[in-house]
């Protein structure tokens, strides 16, 4: 019997040294893969191929925003007898976008594996690829049935009807400039200036254009079609610089209808303050009144250039007000964080506006890149959550985070602009 077991013994023993070596084995180099895949190297090669990605993202972003134009111009120029396709393309291609820019946002937090990132730039890859394959294919069917169903000549009595309408509508820009700059500093009506200047440049080469896509209709031997795609352009960015134009005079105009209310809501605020501190712990009021000093300080600096500085000073104050609920903490009371964001919220919302319009300014003129383009929609978003948000409190979080987006923005497209 001993020498049985020890036969038995003599087997089983050397075999599980074996089994035993083997599974180690395996699941050392199961744990190297792991954290070979996991590594520094694979994580910055996986983020390379988001990068990618986001090249592709940014295409079809510009391609959304083409597609936007022409679905306009297309109602406005044929009346709505155009093809659907384009109106169709462009809510499918707005849907892919807003899907690829979630997962390309998610795909680089700090937990997500280098595997997972490679899948999902594959995806937004082959996603983009097919948004903007619907897109060629619905501006071939559009481009054929206006070739079928529209002369040169009606195209360009179309766009020299566009181009009347656009100079009835902004007039003489530079009286909108003449008026900013009589009354505020050169910060506040620089972007306008440039935008008017640009608009009558533009509208200008687009008639001259148009005039000679004329002459080309006239003459069989020759075609009109490159002299009205070029208007077309022309006309567009001639659209988009009025736009901006009117939107920087708002902007600036209502910041100084605003400015007294908003210094009078900030110093509520401060007495406000001043009465929560006298029922803090002696430790919790000495720091909140130190804090309160030196944001009344600031506060007070801001009046005397303000007049000539409004769209500053409105966004001076929602950072001082930011800056006042911070220190506040959990000190207010849920009726005093209520009555707070009510009084903040107008200020913070139109900080929160001239900074997006300042992020789109920076983004469509440095060509940016899918981080910068992602920082601004999300602060869009955030700033339609809070116009839409019904509590005061949530509107005015949702506000500030539209604004920090909106700066972040800003900061990637410079940065990109200046080759990074």
């Amino acid at each position: 019997m001993p020498d049985a077991v020890a036969s038995v013994l003599g087997w089983v023993i050397p075999a599980l040294v074996v089994f035993g070596v083997t599974a180690l084995a395996i699941a050392i180099t199961a744990w190297a893969v792991r954290r070979a895949r996991r590594s520094p190297k694979a994580r910055a090669a996986a983020l390379a191929e988001r990068e990618r990605a986001g090249a592709s993202l940014v295409r079809l972003d510009d391609a959304v925003a083409e597609l936007e134009l022409e679905v306009g111009l297309s109602g406005a120029l044929y009346g709505g007898g155009a093809p659907a396709s384009l109106r169709r393309a462009r809510l499918t291609a707005q849907h892919a976008r807003d899907a690829a820019f979630d997962e390309y946002r998610a795909a680089g937090e700090p937990d997500v594996t280098p595997a997972e990132i490679r899948r999902v730039a594959t995806r937004i890859e082959r996603k983009t690829s097919e948004a903007l394959s619907i897109i060629v294919r619905a501006r071939d069917e559009h481009a054929g049935w206006v070739a079928a169903n529209v002369s040169a000549a009606q195209q360009i009595d179309a766009e020299r009807a566009r181009l009347t309408g656009l100079r009835a509508s902004m007039g003489d820009p530079r009286k909108l400039v003449d008026e900013l700059r009589s009354r505020f500093a050169e910060e506040e009506w620089r972007d306008a200036a440039r935008a008017a200047e640009s608009a009558l440049s533009e509208a200008d080469a687009a008639e001259r254009l148009l005039a000679r896509a004329a002459d080309e209709a006239d003459d069989p031997s020759r075609s009109a079609l490159a002299d009205l795609a070029a208007a077309e352009r022309s006309l567009r960015l001639a659209e988009a610089d009025a736009r901006t134009l009117e939107e920087t005079h708002r902007l600036v105009t209502q910041a100084a209808q605003a400015l007294p209310d908003e210094f009078a809501a900030a110093r509520g605020a401060l007495r406000q303050a001043l009465v929560t501190r006298e029922h803090l712990e002696p430790d919790d009021a000495a720091r909140l009144g130190s804090e309160l000093r030196a944001v009344t300080a600031q506060l007070d600096a801001l009046e005397p250039a303000a007049a000539t500085h409004p769209t500053r000073t409105v966004d001076r104050i929602a950072r001082l007000r930011d800056r006042l609920d911070l220190a506040l903490g959990d000190a207010h009371t849920a009726q005093q964080r209520l009555r707070g964001a009510r009084t903040a919220l107008p200020g913070t919302l139109a900080a929160a506006r001239g900074a997006i319009a300042q992020a789109e300014a920076s983004v469509a003129h440095s060509r940016s890149a899918a981080s910068a383009r992602l920082r601004l929609l999300s602060a869009q978003r955030e700033l339609a959550d809070a116009r839409q948000a019904q509590d005061p409190v949530a509107a005015l979080d949702s506000a500030r985070r539209a604004m920090r987006d909106a700066e972040d923005a800003t900061a990637l497209a410079d940065f990109e602009a200046t080759g990074g």
